[in-house]
């Protein structure tokens, strides 16, 4: 029957004769297209034919593709795709079943061109919407022969280009087609993304290849075009932004995996470019950096400085985790690469293994992490970056009796390196910090903790301190126009940024300002103190007078500085020449500073006379001769004539006439010392000395004579506690027997009571009383009663006799 039909033509079936004629005799001539649109409107009109046209359609195809003939191919790939644009109905689904296993077939043609126009058709295929769900299709072999075609190696370069190309738009067209539907297979499966994933990357690594050749300005746009990086990159940000939070995690392991096995963290370019790519990276990336806690210095760091590029990026509020889980893991890796550079290996013990661990890689690491701390930082609102700065200094340890010395291989205290490491990542964080309310800016608690560790020995930490203070007080940027210390004539040409003092910086500087002097002053007697740290003592002091000051501030401004010209005068703490000199040089900048900015004529006028005298007769008082690369000491500073100093009384008489409190610029400036200060003093951070509380007073004439010191031991804490838990229990018990007696006792009880001690304080009123008003003795001396007891004779007034020269 069937082959009787096949010999007669008009004894086939409709669809197969509708499908033959679309086909011309010469394949060169092209589609038939008047046929094309009678099979187009027979499928339309009888959709349940639809599966039989394709079936026929995909047997032809088969049947040429196998006998060469690659023109009727194009006809029949052309017309499959006619059909699925134009036909939506229920039968669909039978007829891409179909058309499916022509492109399968074409794919797997060892012919470029055949592969390019599967590839096309597939791609037409996804962007059609179908009208009814399809509950068994797969798209397994597609993503495995696109991820092939990605990396096609093919001789010719420009057959290899577009062999990739189409490989890339094949996987796009498969997530299109399978991301929003969630009947379709779930193409975030690892079996899935761990083949798309690694081919689009191959691509964005490749992509100097594709550039080698130099091609002619007129072909470049169309290069440029056909570029196979520039589309995999578009691909890619296609698919991690249709990326749901639940799936972002089989996206982003496969880029760690493959930079890992290709080695491209180091040279860190082409992982940078993956991660700007990815914008909701940053928590996979977080956990890839602790799983390779243990890698290379050169590895981690790599990681890191990903990371810092990603988070510049990266929208606030739309990564994965916390800030606080971000900044958590870079400390924690700050921290364990401290270690390693002490103990010299990763295991914290000291060893000489085969995996010998570089001091300078890990240096590099570390300065990696700091780096990033402060890029991420950047990009958060001031709310949060005020806690990563709580955070941040929370983490820093403190100078305290149970930290002990713990010596590493280069004999440096870890507490030390960890200090240091966390307050350049505080100084990072701070850079750039703007906050109206310097009270939300250095709260108290963090304050405090912050000038804990001003005061201690090692210079390093001292000047980390003070650049942190400075950042956060400079809000206009007035930073670099005093990073170096001279007296200017006019400060004009500094053109600074001035406001006025607000509400809440003065509240702040009243709660504050005596703790900010105090370690100013005491910083200034450090003996380790180096340009930089005068600088920045320097750039403090202008800052706060140009950032915080009232009249109240601009006063006690002067009188700290002009005890600091008397701490290089009188030389209690036997300061070298060189910082003496510093002193008396910061202390003119300084006052030339605050004069100019006052205004106030007889102030300036002092000011520059004591300046002029100095350039004449010791320069080496002066910034101009001292903070230069070769300093022009004087050995003799024990002379100094007092035309060389600046007076207070001379400053308080100028000033207090201009309506400055003169009273409180003639009084000297006096730190107080606490037990913080004491604390923070002692050269190691694991002594075991008890403190000694002192009390001493400055302004006694018996200086020297000291009460003595009482120590305070765990036996007297614990002693102390216990009193006072009893006393309070006492005191407790007392009043509860009181309320009960007034509640339960009778009423002449109580008034009892209370008439008993009415007469006790009745008697001592009477004996006061009697004491006050006693007269006088009497002139003539005193009469001797019974018992030899003398007495008192008492004479009113009017008749005692006064001297003959008293005058009334």
């Amino acid at each position: 029957m069937y082959g009787v039909c096949g010999c007669c033509g008009a004894l086939r079936p409709r669809y197969k004769r509708l499908v033959d004629n679309i086909f011309p005799e010469d394949p060169e001539d092209g589609l038939v297209k008047t046929n094309m649109e009678k099979l187009t409107f027979y499928a339309l009109s009888a959709p349940e034919k639809l599966d039989r046209i394709g079936a026929y359609l995909s047997e032809r195809l088969i049947r040429d593709v196998g006998r060469h003939r690659y023109g009727y191919v194009c006809i029949a790939m052309e017309a499959l795709d006619q059909l699925l644009m134009a036909c939506h109905c229920q039968s669909i689904n039978l007829f891409v079943e179909s058309f499916l296993k022509m492109v399968a077939k074409l794919l797997e043609s060892e012919k470029p061109n055949l592969q390019i126009l599967g590839t096309n058709s597939f791609v037409k295929f996804a962007n059609i919407e179908e009208d009814t769900p399809s509950y068994h299709r797969s798209y397994d072999f597609f993503v495995s022969r696109f991820s092939e075609m990605c990396h096609s190696s093919h001789d010719d370069l420009e057959i290899k280009t577009k062999i990739r190309m189409s490989g890339i738009k094949g996987l796009q067209g498969v997530v299109r087609k399978t991301v929003n539907d969630e009947l379709q297979a779930n193409i975030w499966d690892p079996q899935h993304m761990d083949k798309i994933v690694p081919s689009l990357l191959f691509n964005l690594q490749h992509v100097e290849e594709a550039e080698s050749r130099s091609p002619s300005p007129l072909q470049a746009p169309e290069k440029e075009k056909e570029n196979p990086a520039e589309l995999a990159e578009r691909c890619l940000r296609e698919l991690l932004g249709r990326a749901a939070f639940g799936n972002i995690k089989n996206a982003i392991k496969p880029v760690l995996i493959h930079l890992d096995n290709h080695s491209l963290w180091e040279p860190k370019v082409f992982a940078i470019r993956c991660f700007k790519i990815i914008m909701y990276s940053i928590q996979q990336l977080l956990g890839h950096l602790d799983a390779n806690s243990r890698s290379a210095a050169t590895v981690r760091a790599g990681i890191v400085e990903v990371l810092s590029e990603a988070a510049v990026i990266a929208a606030t509020g739309s990564v994965g985790p916390t800030v606080l889980e971000m900044f958590n893991t870079l400390l924690r890796q700050l921290r364990l690469s401290i270690d390693y550079a002490l103990t010299g290996s990763y295991d914290g013990a000291i060893t000489l293994g085969p995996k010998i661990i570089k001091e300078n890689e890990e240096r590099m690491f570390q300065e990696a992490v700091i780096k990033t701390t402060g890029s991420f930082a950047s990009t958060l609102p001031t709310y949060q970056r005020s806690e990563v700065i709580l955070f941040i200094m929370s983490k820093v340890p403190l100078p305290s009796l149970h930290h002990p010395v713990e010596m590493g291989r280069t004999g440096e205290n870890r507490n030390r390196l960890t200090q240091i490491m966390l307050l350049k990542s505080l100084l990072q964080v701070s850079l750039g910090f703007q906050c109206s309310n310097m009270m939300s800016a250095l709260p108290s608690n963090f304050l405090d903790r912050l000038l804990s560790t001003a005061l201690m020995d090692d210079p390093e930490i001292r000047l980390f301190v003070l650049e942190i203070l400075i950042s956060f007080i400079d809000r206009h940027g007035n930073r670099p126009k005093f990073s170096s210390i001279s007296t200017l004539s006019d400060i004009c040409v500094l053109k600074l940024k001035v406001d006025k003092c607000s509400r809440q910086d003065t509240v702040f500087m009243k709660k504050h300002s005596q703790q900010l002097y105090r370690h100013i002053y005491l910083s200034c007697k450090e003996e380790t103190n180096t340009q930089q740290h005068y600088e920045a003592i320097y750039g403090l002091l202008a800052l706060i007078s140009i950032e915080l000051a009232n009249e109240e501030v601009v006063v006690d401004l002067i009188r700290l500085v002009l005890a600091i010209q008397d701490l290089a005068q009188v030389n209690e703490e036997n300061l070298p020449v060189y910082n003496r000199c510093s002193l008396y040089a910061l202390c003119a900048a300084y006052l030339n500073l605050i004069s100019q900015l006052t205004t106030v004529p007889a102030f300036c006028q002092h000011i520059h006379e004591v300046i002029e005298t100095r350039k004449k007769e010791a320069p080496y008082m002066l910034p101009e001769d001292v903070f230069v690369e070769k300093p022009r000491l004087s050995q003799d500073l024990d002379g100094v004539v007092i035309e060389f100093l600046f007076l207070q009384s001379k400053i308080s008489e100028v000033l207090g006439g201009s309506g400055y409190n003169s009273d409180r610029l003639s009084l000297p400036y006096i730190p107080q010392l606490t037990d913080e200060d004491r604390l923070s003093k002692r050269k190691s951070i694991g002594e075991t000395i008890s403190l000694q509380v002192e009390v001493e007073s400055r302004n006694s004439p018996e200086r020297e004579e000291r009460v003595p010191a009482e120590e305070i031991t765990y036996e007297t804490l614990k002693k102390a506690i216990v009193d006072s838990v009893a006393v309070e229990e006492q005191e407790r018990e007392r009043r509860r027997q009181v309320v009960e007696k007034f509640q339960k006792a009778p009423f002449e009880e109580i008034a009892a009571h209370c008439g008993a001690r009415a007469s006790l304080l009745q008697s001592k009123l009477n004996q006061i009383f009697e004491i006050t008003i006693r007269p006088p003795p009497s002139p003539s001396g005193t009469i001797t009663a019974a018992y030899g007891q003398p007495q008192n004779h008492s004479i009113p007034v009017y008749e005692m006799k006064f001297p003959d020269l008293c005058v009334y």
